[in-house]
């Protein structure tokens, strides 16, 4: 089956497996930055976080433009990038603000508070990330328009061929 021809369904659902792969891969760095950096330093915790935010936001642009998002223009590298990275500083601010929320608004500051508190983040911040990477980011190139086939049993009539050019006609002297 052609690509273009499934239907819209199947093209979201794979989408969102595709984007969901990607991110369980950050999701995984993100993770193992941040909590090496919450036990291997004295960096804040928050601090700590915002940069394993980066280090995974990286590895995500990655594997959106060259797997996820890969059949998508590829035109506008520039405009691309820009706005990724602008989405992607939303969504660090969504996924760092519930943490900074938590530890600093109500004291949850163990490293099973952290982690809990941060995939709670990570999981508001996906839900924007989704939506505004598919809708602003990596745009979908225009569906070519297919020819239609009729309808099982319905008639068909061959195309009329053009008529030929009448020849000039000839002088003969």
């Amino acid at each position: 089956m052609e690509r273009g021809s499934e239907g819209p369904f199947k093209r979201l659902a794979r989408e969102v497996a595709k984007f969901g792969a990607v991110g369980v891969v950050g999701t995984v760095v993100n993770f193992a930055v941040s909590n090496l950096l919450w036990h291997l330093t004295s960096l804040q915790a928050v601090r700590a976080n915002v940069i394993a935010t980066i280090v995974a936001i990286a590895c995500n642009y990655v594997g959106f433009r060259y797997f996820t998002y890969r059949d998508r223009d590829k035109g506008a590298r520039t405009k691309e990038l820009t706005l990724f990275l602008a989405f992607s500083l939303v969504g660090l601010v969504i996924e760092n603000g519930v943490l900074f929320a938590a530890i600093y608004g109500f004291g949850w500051d163990s490293s099973l508070q952290r982690n809990v508190f941060k995939v709670l983040g990570i999981g508001i911040a996906t839900l924007f990330r989704f939506w505004s990477y598919r809708t602003w980011v990596f745009k979908a190139l225009p569906v070519e328009d297919e020819p239609e086939e009729p309808a099982a049993g319905a008639e068909t009539f061959p195309e009329p061929k053009p008529e030929p050019l009448p020849r000039p006609k000839q002088h003969v002297s």
